[in-house]
């Protein structure tokens, strides 16, 4: 992270963003990092992999966003390995800033605005730490062909990408998703046929993305579909509408009873892998509640907040409507690679060895068969 925008500044600079506007931001990032410590520490052998709506993120809805919240958005992707980020706007300055606090490390990818009537001009981006994942190269937006279209579905508004990475051993195919919400219905009928059809054409392609027949222990491939699907609960059809098509929620993920709403009872957002976590562990996950430790004082926004704004509702507008979703995975497969080579080496030593036994047979029976004709031969 780059905090050198946070030393005391005069002139021009002083007059954009005060002392005390420095000061509640160190404050601010001072706690927040307290809270993030919670999380588990990245390691040499583990991939720490988050899906986060940022609302309108590159938006002017109550003037932008202030520095206090640019900076703490990059304080908690910096906490992962890969970031899937969801409403990224046209304007791509904050984002672009965030990225420049982020430092060298970071790289990010996004797709063009979506012009879909219902794609309310927003991007798809995948943020990432280059010194902990690689891009692999494969990037694509998907597209329903026509046959699988349906009069309430022609197309995905805010259409899917999916990009490849390596972390460690493991290669992660990750195709990210922002569902219809609509009018806020549990199971709206257009967002349980985006996500049925998004999952089953991703089922379908499957072979496309892993290698489903003979994927190597040492180095695993994952499908996974993560994002925000405006899923109510799990119990409605829009989640069925994820699991019937074979994509499984990690266990530790499951496990957990909070939503990623602000409140916490709603299950927008998943991480899901079709069919398994193949090859690799999910070691812990779970729901970051930032408000915990940031903007959660009125008082201390008074200064900064449109006048007549509703406090929980313009801070939503500064961080986000959506909580953090992460998992941790153990992506290290250094022993049974080597295993794997201590397999191939004991079955070359006893090949070269069967080899080396039938030789000297052969030639014993080759040497008998001369003795014998010699034997046999009339003395002359």
């Amino acid at each position: 992270m780059d905090y050198t925008g946070l030393r005391p500044r005069s002139g021009a600079e002083q007059r954009r963003q005060t002392d005390a506007d420095r000061a509640r931001t160190v404050d601010s990032l001072t706690a927040l990092r307290a809270g993030l410590r919670q999380l588990p520490p990245k390691g040499p052998g583990n991939f720490l992999l988050a899906t986060w709506n940022i609302r309108e993120f590159g938006g002017n809805k109550f003037r932008g966003r202030i520095d206090d919240a640019l900076y703490c958005i990059a304080e908690c992707i910096s906490r992962f390995d890969l970031v899937a980020v969801q409403e990224v706007r046209q304007d791509l300055v904050a984002l672009k800033r965030v990225m420049r606090l982020l430092g060298r490390d970071w790289d990010y990818i996004y797709t063009d605005v979506s012009f879909a009537d219902a794609g309310n001009g927003e991007r798809l981006a995948f943020v990432f730490n280059r010194s902990r994942v690689r891009f692999t190269g494969l990037a694509g937006e998907l597209v329903l062909p026509s046959k699988a279209a349906t009069e309430l579905v022609a197309q995905i508004a805010r259409t899917p990408f999916l990009c490849g990475f390596q972390s460690g051993w493991a290669k992660f195919n990750l195709c990210t998703v922002h569902i219809y919400y609509g009018e806020g219905k549990k199971d709206d009928p257009k967002r349980i046929e985006e996500i049925d059809l998004t999952a089953k054409l991703l089922a379908d392609k499957a072979k496309s993305y892993v290698n489903l027949e003979t994927s190597a222990d040492y180095s695993p491939e994952n499908l996974v579909l993560l994002g925000d699907f405006n899923i109510f609960g799990r119990e409605d059809a829009t989640f069925q509408a994820l699991t019937e098509n074979k994509f499984v929620i990690p266990e530790p993920l499951l496990r957990q009873t909070k939503g990623s709403n602000v409140a916490q009872d709603k299950f927008y957002d998943q991480i899901a892998f079709f069919k398994e976590t193949r090859g690799i562990k999910a070691i812990s996950a779970g729901v970051f509640d930032f408000y915990k430790y940031v903007f959660n004082d009125p008082k201390l926004y008074k200064d900064v907040m449109p006048p007549k704004a509703a406090f929980n509702t313009w801070r939503t507008y500064q961080m986000s409507d959506h909580l953090i979703m992460w998992t941790e995975f153990d992506v290290d497969k250094t022993d049974l690679y080597l295993k794997s080579l201590a397999r191939e080496h004991s079955g070359e030593t006893a090949a070269g060895g069967a080899a080396t036994t039938a030789k000297k047979k052969t030639t014993k029976k080759v040497a008998k068969k001369v003795a014998k004709k010699a034997r046999k031969a009339p003395a002359e």
